[in-house]
């Protein structure tokens, strides 16, 4: 299972049912791939292990239909059979096929099924940003950050341990909030992490939000209450045609693009007041 695919996976339940999309790729790109799956994931998918798609069956019968159309509309990928999984831990077995990563500063993230071990471009995009801030003076002992959508709370260790004052991260996911302060604790750091999707009143010098698009979008309006005037957003997790989207909701709150990086189809951006 790659680690970009467990974005959206949560944390899968031993007590839900599974059924799994077996698909065919014929894809002339990676990045194909990865945006198949995020359409996927937005009609209910969780994890992908290579061409394997997995939902819950519930979910299945509700979205068959629009299944069959993404397929349909999409080149280079058809469905080879469908069937239910066997009822088994699917958590127990992620966590099994997932090692402890270190990271820059000696970071060891252990995943349990949240986004961001390190991996992924969009982490690693991320995470080597904090680095420059730090080795520039952007951030700072006096900084705050606020980490949205936080999953393992691999930003927030990381930019702790550039030695930044305050972070608070922040996940709608309780498994994502425990698996987080879990991450901090073994890392010897504290971050403050909350349950849910909108933190206390407060304002941050960087906030990070390494999230679906159509979420980003959706939170623009959030990320510049909490923006202090001086502050920036860094925003990834999305494809170059969904950076025009997000500079316009940028935009209308008041926030400015100020630069753009990428990685294997992947993308990073700037904003500023």
């Amino acid at each position: 299972m790659s680690e970009k695919s467990s974005t959206f996976a949560g944390n899968l339940l031993a007590t839900m049912q599974f059924s799994v999309v077996h698909l065919s790729y014929s894809f002339a790109e990676e990045w194909e791939q990865d945006l198949l799956e995020q359409a996927l994931c937005d009609i209910g998918f969780e994890v992908f292990d290579g061409a394997d798609a997995y939902i819950q069956t519930r979910v299945l019968e509700e979205n068959k239909e629009a299944l069959h159309a993404l397929i349909a509309d999409t080149d280079g990928v058809e469905i080879v059979h469908i069937e239910q999984c066997e009822d088994v831990n699917w958590n127990a077995q992620w966590e099994a096929e997932h090692e402890i990563v270190e990271l820059p500063l000696g970071v060891r993230i252990t995943p349990h099924c949240a986004f961001g071990a390190g991996h992924h471009e969009t982490t690693s995009m991320m995470v080597e940003a904090l680095l420059e801030a730090t080795e520039n003076h952007t951030l700072t002992q006096q900084s705050s950050v606020l980490d949205m959508g936080c999953g393992t709370g691999v930003l927030g260790i990381i930019a702790k341990k550039c030695g930044v004052a305050h972070v608070l991260a922040v996940d709608i996911d309780d498994k994502s909030v425990a698996n987080a302060l879990e991450n901090a604790a073994d890392n010897d750091v504290h971050i403050e992490v909350l349950l849910g999707s909108t933190p206390p009143v407060g304002e941050y010098h960087l906030i990070l939000a390494n999230i679906h698009r159509n979420i980003l979008i959706e939170q623009m309006p959030l990320y510049a209450t909490y923006l202090r005037a001086d502050g920036e957003l860094w925003l990834s997790g999305f494809f170059a045609e969904d950076i025009p989207h997000l500079v316009a909701a940028a935009e209308a709150v008041g926030l400015q693009h100020t630069e753009t990086r990428s990685r294997n189809e992947w993308q990073w951006i700037r904003l500023k007041r």
